[in-house]
């Protein structure tokens, strides 16, 4: 295992990326702005290296872009309603930045910050970000640290950690969007998809979760099987047409490091993804707003449905729900969450 580091002036600030490439030559790109995944270069079956990441050409383009492309957004990931919750009887107003709600933190987020780098190794990055009190209108002060390690099997192991001197909502992921034919590749869709999990997060015409999860079973939302993401793309399913495809969040059945919680695989490339994680849920988002972003790496330009985005998180609105598991964290407690991305092929 090696590591390299680069160096990049922007209008935030000095960014660095770190390369870790492991014995067979596969490398990961992780970069202290938003503590993101800016590429992933995997063996497809023929062993031939691609990046499976979308991401952009210039650097200084992942600054406050819409797609998040990569990133770690926060406080709190996902949608918060109305940009409003309540915590032990105190109200919260949060900006809304996506509609009527409330998105990824708000406007500047976590997403956006650049975070110092606490620790290294040559296979290791940990980030940290001390978030304060009333940070786009969120309560206590909060530290955040995120470790990321990739290992000589192609898995890129995240660990997310959190505490706070007042009661507060967290719930952390990564954005990354993944097309495994190669980011460069186009239309994603025909990627095969398989979740574990009998249960989704039904929304309104906002994308604001009702509150209610129905079964998966006989509608768009059923991916207990392997199969094409495109299978039911079109069917006359309110969900997909309020989204504009999906963007959705699923409820694990058994969320475990020990398990597979979804599978994605290229029948083209023969890539395959697992993706193990502890966190309640996956949002499962098909880029269905990705035309005109910024020129992407090797001057593509990206179009809608041309990656996936696979986010383990804890559920969105969660603090609206009180049947949703619990995002609050308290002094004295750790958020502690992982999330497993395993590359092979097929």
């Amino acid at each position: 295992m090696s590591r390299t580091t680069s160096t990049y002036a922007s209008p935030r600030g000095e960014i660095t990326l770190f390369t870790l490439t492991n014995a067979c030559g596969a490398q990961v790109v992780l970069s202290t702005l938003g503590a993101g995944v800016v590429a992933i270069r995997v063996p497809d079956a023929n062993g031939n290296l691609a990046d499976v990441l979308a991401g952009y050409e210039n650097i200084e383009d992942y600054i406050c872009d819409g797609p998040c492309m990569g990133k770690t957004p926060g406080r709190f990931a996902n949608r918060i309603a109305h940009g409003r919750f309540s915590l032990d009887g105190c109200k919260y107003e949060l900006a809304c930045n996506c509609g009527p709600h409330h998105l990824h933190g708000g406007p500047e987020g976590f997403q956006n910050k650049i975070w110092q780098v606490d620790f290294l190794a040559d296979d290791v990055v940990r980030f940290a970000l001390e978030s304060p009190d009333g940070d786009e209108g969120y309560p206590g002060n909060l530290r955040v640290e995120i470790r990321y390690r990739w290992s000589d099997d192609c898995a890129l192991h995240i660990n997310y950690k959190a505490r706070t001197d007042a009661p507060t909502v967290v719930n952390l992921t990564n954005h990354a969007y993944f097309n495994l034919d190669g980011h460069n590749a186009g239309f994603a869709l025909h990627h095969c998809l398989r979740i574990a999990a009998s249960r989704w997060l039904e929304t309104d015409e906002s994308l604001a979760p009702t509150g209610a999860m129905p079964s998966v079973a006989g509608t768009p939302m059923d991916f207990t099987s392997l199969h094409e993401i495109a299978r039911d793309f079109n069917a006359e399913f309110p969900a997909l047409r309020h989204g504009k495809g999906y963007d959705h969040c699923f409820v694990l059945d058994e969320p475990s490091q020990a398990s597979v919680a979804v599978e994605l695989v290229a029948p083209t490339s023969g890539r395959r993804l697992e993706i193990f994680t502890d966190q309640p849920g996956v949002q499962l988002y098909t880029g269905n707003w990705l035309t005109g972003s910024p020129m992407g790496k090797d001057h593509t330009a990206y179009s809608d449905y041309c990656a996936v985005a696979l986010e383990c998180q804890g559920l969105p609105d969660a603090p609206n729900h009180p049947n949703f598991p619990s995002q609050v964290l308290r002094p004295g407690e750790t958020y502690q969450r992982s999330i497993i991305y395993r590359f092979s092929t097929i």
